[in-house]
């Protein structure tokens, strides 16, 4: 088996991404702007989600930053992790 390395923000987003809906996934892959909803992101999803993208980059995601907009797909994630760590 053959292991690779998430070395950018967004692979490291997409990793924790399909890592948590992997059995809806079916081993698909998700494209940055996929609609995270339709993959099958569920609420409860979504808060275990925060809380790997806390720990995975080592920040707090604000609660008012917790929103269906920054949540909806690969692409807004990795805006707002951007944006936190930027301004960090």
């Amino acid at each position: 088996m053959t292991y690779t390395i998430a070395t950018t923000t967004q692979q490291r987003i997409t990793a924790a991404v399909e890592g948590l809906l992997a059995p809806r996934l079916r081993s698909r892959h998700l494209a940055p702007g996929d609609d995270l909803r339709k993959s099958g992101l569920s609420s409860l999803d979504l808060v275990k989600l925060v809380l790997k993208l806390e720990q995975e980059f080592q920040l707090v995601i604000p609660e008012t930053a917790i929103t269906p907009q920054n949540f909806s797909s690969i692409a807004t994630i990795d805006a707002l992790i951007t944006g936190l760590v930027d301004n960090g």
